[in-house]
């Protein structure tokens, strides 16, 4: 019998996989957000629906937590330190000031509104104060939305580094409640701590992981799908158990990973980008397993009144007072506003409260899944719409498929990159020969038109061409002076 168990949850788990990636292609034509549907599909299957009976909260709790782990890498991996780092004291404000504003006003609408005890009312805007990387990360891919000026590399970074503020906050606010005599100042050191330790932790653990990738010689590549999966396990792991935000820390060493170069970086990328997908797919079905669509209904009001003031108010304005100070446009701050995402995060928190027996804690865990099918239904089907009347909204230039790939040695010495050839250039209308390219710049495809050609030196470049170029440092930056306008 015991087998046939085994085959039957296996069987269960490849259909909600494959449901759930139709209902996304179907979602991507109609404009909803694939992870509105990945947690309808949980919710279908569900005791309310077909009748999968999933109660499990502390298992729930553990899969959200191994899923957010990949899903932060993975935004580490594509973050561009480069266009990140102008925006870091921004993404900063925005993830300690704008949560905290964000849980502020929350616990404020909850105590006066709807007679919530402070501490209740505090946990619960702790719950939705961060933004959700996953649910981020997962819809600008989806709407292909190019937005102007720093609004994506702030929004990325601001949903990977605020997850750790909203686990603090949530763990801090347990600790009080169960405590009461605990005085609010005694956790700030705390707090200061798992930072610090969360930050110095990823940088040098991602360090030291890039030294191993490079050092170690495996005998086949798909072990380094492996090694990376447990360098990844290690930094989460290790930066918690030493008292540090494993979050914090997971994402930092993505970036620092992201931003060198390594051995087979291509397919590593690539194999956590899957990964990372499949991560959400499982976390949002089985939140969506979690929740009986019928224990909503009861708190359907209070749940839709503190969505909108969330959407409209609390997130609004704690991003105003988080970016008062910033030299940012008003229309990209109101963008950066409205793509307050929550997602898995905030169901996921609120399951401590369950687990830690907090009194209301089922109406909370309702409220919570509530708000989140809330904004990513409100907030996730307007991005583009809103961006559009926001005027911050650009086409995204095409990316060729080129029909070769490079593997760097990890060794840091040359590199592949695509350069576009820019009109006022030296290069524009001139023969390759004629540009007397240092001899370690090896050009070796121009895209024209959809086309690829193989460049000769007698191949003449124009304005819009994009040329790969294999090069060393100093050559690459010889090519870029000759390619680019002064």
């Amino acid at each position: 019998m015991g087998e046939v168990h085994v085959e039957l949850v296996l069987l269960v788990a490849g259909a909600l996989l494959l449901v759930s990636l139709g209902v996304s292609r179907l979602g991507g034509r109609l404009g909803i957000p694939g992870l509105l549907l990945f947690l309808g599909v949980g919710m279908l299957f569900g005791s309310d629906g077909l009748g999968i009976q999933f109660q499990n909260y502390r298992l729930a709790q553990a899969i959200g937590t191994l899923a957010l782990c990949f899903i932060l890498f993975q935004g580490g991996l594509d973050t561009n330190w480069v266009s990140t780092r102008p925006v870091v004291r921004r993404g900063l404000s925005l993830a300690t000031v704008g949560v905290l504003g964000t849980a502020g006003i929350m616990a404020a609408f909850t105590h006066f509104a709807f007679g919530f005890p402070w501490l209740v009312a505090w946990l619960l805007g702790a719950v939705v104060s961060s933004t959700d990387a996953s649910a981020v990360f997962s819809v600008l891919k989806e709407r292909q939305l190019g937005l102007k000026g720093d609004v994506t590399p702030l929004l990325e970074f601001e949903s990977g580094g605020n997850d750790p503020m909203a686990v603090f906050l949530t763990v801090g606010l347990l600790e009080l409640i169960a405590s009461p005599d605990t005085s609010v100042l005694t956790i700030v050191p705390l707090f200061l701590k798992q930072m610090l330790i969360g930050a110095l932790a990823g940088y040098a653990l991602g360090r030291a992981a890039l030294w191993i990738i490079n050092r170690i010689q495996l005998q086949f590549e798909g072990l380094y799908s492996v090694l990376s999966i447990a360098l990844a396990l290690i930094v989460f792991g290790g930066a918690a158990v030493a008292g540090g935000s494993g979050f914090l820390a997971i994402y930092i060493a993505g970036v620092v990973l992201g931003n060198a170069e390594f051995i087979h970086k291509r397919s590593l990328v690539n194999f956590h980008d899957g990964l990372s997908w499949l991560m959400q797919v499982a976390m949002f079905l089985t939140l969506g397993l979690l929740v009986n669509p019928h224990d909503l209904l009861p708190t359907a009001g209070l749940a839709l009144a503190c969505a909108l003031v969330l959407v409209f108010l609390a997130r609004p304005l704690s991003v105003y007072v988080a970016l008062a100070n910033a030299k940012m446009p008003a229309n990209e701050k109101g963008m950066v506003a409205w793509v307050g995402l929550r997602g898995a995060v905030p169901i996921v928190l609120a399951t401590f409260p369950l687990l830690a027996h907090v009194p209301q804690a089922q109406t909370l865990f309702n409220i919570v899944f509530f708000i989140v099918l809330t904004s990513v239904l409100l907030q996730g089907t307007t991005l583009t719409l809103v961006a559009r009347w926001l005027r911050v909204r650009e086409n995204m230039p095409a990316v060729p498929a080129y029909p070769i790939a490079y593997t760097p040695t990890g060794q840091g010495k040359n590199g592949m990159v695509e350069v576009e050839v820019r009109a006022g250039s030296e290069a524009a209308g001139q023969r390759i020969v004629d540009l007397r390219l240092p001899p370690e710049a090896l050009l070796i495809l121009v895209h024209r038109g959809g086309e690829f050609l193989i460049p000769k030196g007698a191949t003449q470049l124009l304005a819009g061409d994009s040329v790969l170029v294999l090069a060393t440092g100093d050559a690459l930056r010889a090519v870029r002076e000759r390619l680019t306008p002064a």
